[in-house]
């Protein structure tokens, strides 16, 4: 392989495959960390997961840049801080949302820099929404 194609932004499969792979995990944490309440363990990831898109603009420099993924990310914490006592629906919302945003900063680069980081997050994000959606309809209790 040419270093063009080690680098290339197009679509490629890897970050998509490692995505599935920590969205399982992330998924099948609450069993692994049975001391903190499922919907804490979920808001408390949606929060990171969004506020990494704060250290992707800080690394882009632009300051409008900055503040849109800001406000973007206490967009996500306010919303996830209500899955809390809330509607799990609301967590499972959260992640679909981020997924999307995934995509679209994927198809738009609105930040710079992020290459294989939207696909990954989307993979992470749609398959834990998945997840938590079959398991709220199937009964379980995120509270």
């Amino acid at each position: 392989m040419t270093e063009a194609h080690i680098h290339s932004t197009g679509p490629t499969i890897q970050p998509v495959v490692w995505g599935l792979l920590v969205g399982a995990i992330q998924a099948a944490s609450p069993v692994a960390v049975g001391w903190i309440e499922p919907a804490i363990l979920h808001a408390l990831y949606i929060a990171f997961i969004a506020a990494i898109y704060i250290g992707f603009a800080v690394a882009d420099g632009r300051t409008r840049i900055i503040a849109v993924e800001c406000t973007v990310a206490a967009a996500f914490f306010v919303l996830a801080s209500a899955g809390v006592d809330g509607s799990a629906w609301l967590l499972v919302a959260a992640y679909a949302a981020h997924g999307l945003k995934d995509l679209w900063q994927h198809r738009t680069r609105f930040v710079s820099g992020t290459r294989w980081w939207p696909p990954f997050c989307a993979s992470v994000d749609f398959l834990v929404a998945v997840v938590l959606a079959i398991e709220i309809a199937y009964g379980m209790s995120f509270h």
